[in-house]
């Protein structure tokens, strides 16, 4: 018969422990910060003894760096694909934050890591790199004349804004949604605008 190990008070734990340990990671790494998390503490909040973690995980470099590829890998798709908006309108969108969202998770992982090489600063480099992608993709559709240009623009504001939250504790993304559209409009040529409008307005 297979043996069933016990967690923490001798509670039988099954399937489903990494699943338990990751969104333990995500809660305590977004509360306290990662230097501050230990061991211990993740597989007592997800029930689960050291031996189960380690099974699981070789340490905790590595459930760092997978807590942070799960975050958003398809990048601002919630904004970004919406059929609804322009693709003006979507780039606006990306400012639309609320307040009480909690600090970009690679920005504070880059912080807290100090170390290029370690796995996770890697994913926070794939993804801040794949979000000025994605802004400028959609630059490109709402004719901008330097895409990559407003892309790489417009994901600095939202890192900014971000930080700036944080650091203050009052939101700062309306300041930096107004940014922004002067950003847009000014990268956007007027008859390329002109020409969208056209095209929204129904016939």
């Amino acid at each position: 018969m297979t043996e069933v190990e016990k967690g923490p008070k001798g509670r039988r734990r099954g399937r489903g422990a990494r699943e338990r340990i990751l969104s333990a990671s995500q809660q305590l790494f977004r509360e306290q910060g990662i230097n501050r998390t230990g061991m211990d503490q993740l597989c007592a909040a997800a029930q689960v003894s050291k031996r189960t973690a380690y099974q699981h995980f070789t340490g905790k470099d590595e459930l760092v760096a997978e807590y942070l590829r799960r975050f958003d890998p398809s990048v601002l798709s919630g904004v970004l694909d919406r059929t609804d908006l322009t693709p003006r309108e979507r780039l606006l969108a990306a400012f639309d934050i609320p307040p009480t969202t909690p600090l970009c998770p690679y920005i504070a992982a880059a912080v807290e890591l100090h170390d290029p090489q370690h796995p996770a600063s890697q994913y926070a480099r794939d993804y801040k790199k794949a979000v000025a992608a994605r802004l400028a993709d959609t630059a490109r559709e709402a004719g901008a004349a330097d895409p990559e240009q407003l892309g790489e623009q417009l994901a600095l504001l939202i890192d900014g804004a971000a930080a700036r939250t944080r650091v203050l504790n009052a939101d700062a993304f309306p300041t930096a949604a107004a940014i922004a559209a002067a950003l847009i409009d000014n990268a956007i040529p007027a008859t390329a605008s002109d020409d969208r409008r056209r095209e929204e307005v129904p016939s």
